[in-house]
């Protein structure tokens, strides 16, 4: 048996997503998720079909995901770009209409090598100029990927390119295992141990290996960012949840030794019908760990968003562009 990880516990936490598959301006401030304004950040665009020639900003959605991380300890912020969405200025452009600013980001985790997590690491580039941040990956991150359908037919997946992020500035750092960020009190997972008999991956996902292809249904550099916010317990961020929602949120709770899941946010990778017939089992593995709050994102998928928000009314948060949720 591995030994518990000692996750440092921060004061507070803040998360706030910056891109999702979901934009809705008239969603309101529930506990602790707060939303912004109807009309953004206040700036407009030119609309010349409207008398007054100007519409609002509103901020954009894409299919993808990221997050704004801010922890505080010790009365010091420090911010993480988790994901980078699939665009590639979707997110630098929502952060700019919610007046956030590119330059406080202190690091940037990628939670894998999936194009709608990582093509908008050029909008912070253009944005920065030379960033010189370390970027934080698994190994597997740079496979080159296709999905094959039942068809026959295939799709191969755009893949990051590790010449253009290092020569961007960036510094990449892979790691297989578990890593601490910020002295200690934020864990990057590491690869997933996989212990649920439902959550079996990604049928027909296929990696280049050598001069062939080779069946990838497991997305092993699949990663989540844990922290430990103080008599609170775990907030886990998953991109996709290629490992399983279940399974990250039991091994995030395993290696750390916490009892309490105080939050799940993200993708739980539950949507079309290769996944919805596991989301009974993922929802009463969920019901197991007890979360107190449930922030479906991206690729949750809409059967399973509306199944999350019936089992688990006090628990669930409708995510969207823009929500904060802040502990």
């Amino acid at each position: 048996m591995l030994d518990p990880i000692n996750l440092e516990p921060v004061d507070a936490l803040t998360v706030q997503v910056l891109m999702d598959n979901v934009t809705d301006p008239l969603l309101a401030d529930e506990g602790p998720a707060k939303r912004p304004t109807l009309f953004g950040a206040g700036g407009t665009l030119r609309a010349d079909v409207l008398v007054e020639g100007r519409a609002p900003e509103m901020l954009v959605a894409e299919h993808g995901f990221s997050a704004l991380v801010t922890v505080t300890r010790r009365g010091v912020e420090h911010r993480i770009l988790f994901d980078a969405g699939v665009t590639p200025m979707g997110v630098v452009e929502n952060m700019r209409r919610l007046e956030l600013a590119p330059s406080d980001i202190e690091l940037i985790v990628l939670s894998h090598g999936h194009w709608d997590h990582v093509t908008g690491m050029e909008g912070v580039v253009r944005e920065l100029g030379r960033p010189n941040l370390p970027v934080y990956i698994h190994p597997m991150f740079w496979r080159h990927r296709r999905v094959t359908f039942a068809s026959g037919q295939h799709y191969e997946l755009p893949s990051p390119s590790r010449s253009a992020l290092e020569g961007a500035g960036f510094t990449i750092v892979e790691e297989q295992q578990p890593s601490f960020l910020l002295d200690g009190c934020v864990l990057i997972t590491g690869e997933v141990d996989r212990t649920t008999d439902f959550e079996r991956g990604l049928p027909g996902h296929e990696a280049k290996i050598g001069a062939g292809w080779e069946p990838d249904p497991l997305i092993l550099d699949d990663q989540a960012l844990v922290v430990r916010v103080r008599d609170q317990g775990l907030v886990v961020l998953s991109g996709c949840g290629h490992a399983g929602i279940v399974n990250t949120a039991r091994y995030a709770l395993k290696r750390t030794g916490e009892e309490r899941l105080c939050a799940l946010i993200g993708g739980f990778h539950l949507s079309g019908p290769k996944f919805e017939p596991i989301i009974d089992a993922t929802l009463d593995g969920l019901a197991a760990l007890s979360p107190s709050i449930l922030v479906p994102s991206h690729c949750t998928g809409w059967r399973a968003v509306h199944e999350l928000a019936r089992r688990f009314p006090d628990a669930f948060i409708q995510g969207a562009v823009g929500t904060t949720i802040q502990l």
